[in-house]
Parts: C-alpha cells; structure tokens; sequence
C-alpha cells in the first residue's frame, strides 16, 4: 500500500524531477481524465476485446473457418454454433473471430501509412506557408473532394482487386483529413516563442519541425486517427462488399455480408451477425476516440 501511494504521490508531484516523470505524470493524468468518462471506457473495452480475440483466435474457435462443411449448411444459431453457420457450413463465430485479425491488419496498416503523411504534408505547408501551402493544399483539397469510397474503389479498380491492394487504396483516400489537422495545428504555433527561440539558436528548419511543431500536431491526429477508424472499417467493408477487397475465402466482414445477403429473409444470422461486428467495432472506436479528445483538448467535448 506504502508503494501504491509512492508511485501515486510521484505521478502527481507538483514538479517533476526528470523527462521521464513529467511524460509519466501526464499520461497518467491523462488516463484519469479518461477514466471520468464512462462511455470512452466501454469503446476501450470494446477495442481491447476485439485485439484479445484476435490474438487468442487458434484458442477459442474449433476450425480456421475456411473448410466447407456441407451437411451442416445454413445451421441456426445453437449451443454447438453460436452463431449458426453460413450457406457452406462453416462455423460464422469462427469466422468472425478470425475475421477480427483481419480488420486489425487492415486498420493498423492504414494508420501507419496515413499518419506519416498527413503529418509530414501538413506540418510541412503550415510552417513554410507561401506557395508550398498553396500546392500541398490544393493537392489535399483534391481528394477531400471525393467520396472516399468512390475514390478507394478508382484506386482499386487500377490496382486491381486484393486485401493489400484495398488497404493502400484506402490510406490514399484517407490521408487528407490529417494533413488538414496538421497544418492548422502548425500554423498556431509557428510563430510561438520557442519556435522564435530555437530558430535564433540557429536549429535548422528540419530539427524544428521534427522536435518542436511535429510533437504538437500529434496528439490532434491521433484523435482524428480514432474517430476515422469507423470509417476505414466501412470502407473496407465497402470494397469487400464489392468483391474489390479481401476474397474468398478469407474471412472479411464485408465479404461475409455480400456472400450472404441472399439469404437475409430466411437465414437472416448469415449477413445480420458480420454486420453487427462492424457496428460494434466501429461505436468502439468513436466511443474511444470520443474520450481521447476530451482528453487531449477538454474545450471540444461536449
């Protein structure tokens, strides 16, 4: 107990001693702000269990979801099926859980892709400003100005169909937004007194942007990144729909949405229960990123 209130009285000392205990003391304050709103605790928890299944996917289904199994086609849901089994017999709670990998893959891929760029492009225009934003804008503007999932569906169209091809379709069409955020981030801070400071010290344009203006714009995209997750998912969904992301057999959410939407009226578990993973994966992410803003810019909330 003497330990607990060590560690506690550290992170909430009134001056940190080192760099350490100052990043400490803010994420901590940071997850106690978040813990106040019990509606971005539930879409953590949702987010958490959707990587806890994921991870624990050969453990908790009985078969990889792919092999047919014929004699049991179209079964309703029961104790031996949870979620009854699709129109080649195979067990849907087994595909969805493993469909659940897949929707991370596809998420965590996009993230790692869309933030660099939206940071580096948005940085880049809101300090230099003059003609280089004007360029980086007008190009940003270009693709804000397309339906994302019309613009994934062009980019995949070209590419052609496939999970690794629908995941870079998607990060050129969600890139923008965050470029955006950046450069208005980057444009309240250019002229701010340690930016005035550090460019008097002689640092280079890049070590300011890289150490100073970048770290800023961060916490912002972040946010954004969350609240976006909903939207990567459906867009993903939306060209598995269309037979333009993952194929089959793999299990994909929105492929299993499109194999089965013939069968809605009198098998409705086939398309009705991929949907509701979507749905409930998607509520998760904004309920979290919902929490997040409030966190990292409280006068946004509600």
């Amino acid at each position: 107990m003497a330990d607990d209130m060590t560690l506690r009285g550290w992170l909430l000392a009134e001056v940190p001693r080192s760099k350490w205990q100052a990043r400490s003391q803010r994420f901590y304050i940071g997850w106690l702000e978040f813990r106040r709103n019990p509606v971005a605790v539930i879409g953590l928890i949702i987010i958490l269990g959707l990587v806890g299944v994921a991870a624990l996917a050969p453990w908790i289904t009985a078969s990889d979801g792919l092999e047919p199994d014929l004699v049991n086609r179209l079964q309703a849901p029961s104790a031996e099926h949870w979620f009854g089994t699709d129109q080649l017999g195979r067990d849907i709670f087994d595909r969805i859980i493993w469909g659940s990998r897949i929707t991370l893959y596809i998420v965590s891929l996009v993230a790692i892709i869309v933030v660099p760029i939206g940071l580096v492009i948005g940085v880049i225009a809101g300090y230099l400003g003059g003609l280089v934003d004007s360029i980086l804008m007008r190009v940003t503007d270009i693709f804000l100005a397309f339906p994302r999932l019309i613009l994934a569906m062009a980019f995949v169209a070209v590419l052609g169909p496939g999970l690794e091809n629908a995941v870079l379709a998607i990060a050129l069409t969600t890139w923008s937004p965050f470029a955006r955020i950046a450069r208005a981030e980057a444009l309240t801070v250019r002229n701010s007194e340690f930016i005035l400071a550090a460019q008097v010290q002689g640092v280079s344009t890049a070590g300011i942007l890289t150490r100073h203006v970048a770290p800023l714009c961060l916490s912002s995209v972040i946010v954004r990144l969350t609240l976006d997750m909903a939207g990567i998912i459906l867009t993903a969904a939306g060209l598995g729909f269309l037979g333009l992301g993952a194929q089959p057999p793999t299990p994909e959410w929105g492929a299993m949405i499109s194999l089965g939407r013939q069968y809605l009226i009198d098998q409705w578990w086939v398309p009705t229960v991929p949907g509701i993973a979507i749905l409930v994966v998607s509520l998760g992410f904004n309920l979290l990123g919902d929490g997040l803003r409030d966190v990292f810019d409280p006068k946004s909330g509600g």
